[in-house]
């Protein structure tokens, strides 16, 4: 068998492979690391809240971009329900795909802030070096999210459960080897509660805690999350071709729209975000029960520069600003009767109002109440902004795009959906093709969508 004859053979028996599911990577099953496993362990563990009926999938499901996927919500409030009934955040659960990706929290040159994680960036990353794992030790202990008393709570309940990778087997023996006193799952059972433990064993499982939120990071930052796995990604690297419609939207979404200014797409595995943070003019929400428009209004990274301590000058700037979010997964669903919920609030209830908006904010006329985004469609006006100081009027608001602009560009941001191939197997026949000692770019065959 020659070499040519030998690499064609090889790459006929991936493809067989892959179409046919017999390896683990064509099933579409990420080889994750040890940390990586215990990390979706914990991710997906409905224990790790008071009520034991929450995790952090709850708020941020794989099936619909790693967000909130409850149609009956998003179509209203879009905040979420806490493990105790009648408790609601204020903010739509933002992505926590590409979350990892996120800089540490801090000023560019420009004195702009950049990084952190959350709507406001309250997340830093200064404590664990890392934005995403700062944001997963917030929702364990908030009383609006799983309201767990005490993190030593959820140190608990880690190292007692049964997972595929034991907690241990990543961070050491001695990550659980903390004298629990006797009574540590009644303490944990209701709200205002502390467990009894002495220095040494609260130092333990301090650490144990850091380490549960650095877990969960790692699986943030797996192939599973991170999959880089959309029909543009495919079509970057030339194993997929965008339809003229989409070519459109890509061309407008880098010129005409302005959507390039926040969300950069050039180069391959494009963030689509600069991690900057921007007043849109997003109107209230009128049915958030967390925060009931007119009364209730965010301050977003204001409000967080605000409450640790920065110059009045500085906290006023970033009034009503919040991260510019990743647009990768953004159109991403289920079926086309799942709903999804757009802006930190969840006022958008589909990309074409929220393309819409970008479009014709500072044009159409301001609707006499707190309309829905339904209602000021069918109005032809918008809402006033939930906050009117700091409002981006440079890349959006009168855009002057037709119709037909506006549905190009969201048949160009349906195109960023992860899932589009298999990153995982397109990993496994690329190294076939090495260790074949072949030249050749082998693709996969593409799943149509």
């Amino acid at each position: 068998m020659n070499g040519k004859t030998f690499v064609t053979t090889i790459i006929f028996v991936c493809a067989i492979l892959v179409l046919t599911g017999t390896t683990e990577a064509a099933e579409g099953q990420a080889t994750l690391t040890p940390k990586e496993q215990v990390g979706k362990s914990i991710f997906f563990d409905t224990n790790l809240s008071i009520n034991q009926d929450q995790s952090c999938a709850s708020c941020h499901a794989p099936e619909v971009g790693w967000t909130g996927p409850e149609s009956d919500i998003n179509a209203h409030g879009a905040v979420y329900e806490g493990s105790i009934p009648g408790r609601f955040g204020d903010r739509k659960p933002p992505s926590a795909a590409y979350a990892t990706l996120s800089p540490i929290f801090h000023q560019d040159k420009k004195g702009n802030f950049v990084g952190g994680n959350f709507w406001d960036g309250r997340a830093t990353g200064e404590k664990l070096g890392n934005p995403a794992a700062d944001q997963a030790q917030g929702p364990f202990l908030n009383p609006m999210e799983q309201a767990l008393p005490d993190s030593a709570c959820v140190v608990y309940r880690v190292c007692t459960a049964t997972y595929s990778v034991d907690f241990e087997e990543v961070w050491g023996a001695e990550a659980c080897d903390i004298n629990w006193p006797l009574d540590v799952a009644t303490t944990c059972a209701p709200e205002g509660k502390t467990i009894s433990l002495s220095d040494s064993d609260r130092s333990k499982s301090d650490m144990a805690y850091d380490n549960i939120a650095l877990s969960i990071a790692a699986y943030e930052d797996s192939i599973e999350v991170n999959a880089f796995s959309s029909k543009y990604d495919a079509a970057f690297s030339g194993q997929a071709k965008l339809t003229k419609q989409e070519q459109q939207g890509y061309a407008l979404f880098r010129g005409k729209a302005k959507c390039q200014s926040c969300h950069p797409v050039n180069g391959q595995e494009a963030l689509l975000t600069d991690f900057t943070y921007d007043n849109l003019g997003i109107p209230q929400n009128p049915e958030n029960p967390a925060g009931m428009a007119p009364d209730f209004v965010d301050p977003g990274l204001g409000g967080f520069l605000k409450n640790i301590g920065y110059a009045e000058d500085v906290y006023q700037a970033e009034w009503g600003k919040f991260k510019v979010p990743t647009l990768r997964n953004v159109g991403l669903s289920p079926d086309d009767d799942t709903i999804k919920a757009y802006g930190h609030n969840g006022y958008f209830k589909s990309l074409e109002g929220i393309v819409h908006f970008y479009n014709t904010r500072d044009v159409l006329p301001i609707c006499p109440g707190p309309y829905t985004e339904a209602a000021a469609l069918a109005a032809a006006c918008w809402p006033a902004p939930e906050v009117t100081a700091n409002i981006n009027t440079d890349e959006l608001g009168n855009l002057g795009l037709t119709s037909e602009e506006e549905a190009a560009i969201v048949a160009f941001l349906k195109t960023l959906s992860d899932g589009f191939f298999d990153p995982v197997a397109q990993t496994t026949l690329s190294a076939a093709s090495i260790s074949a000692g072949s030249q050749q770019q082998i693709y996969l065959p593409m799943i149509q969508k």
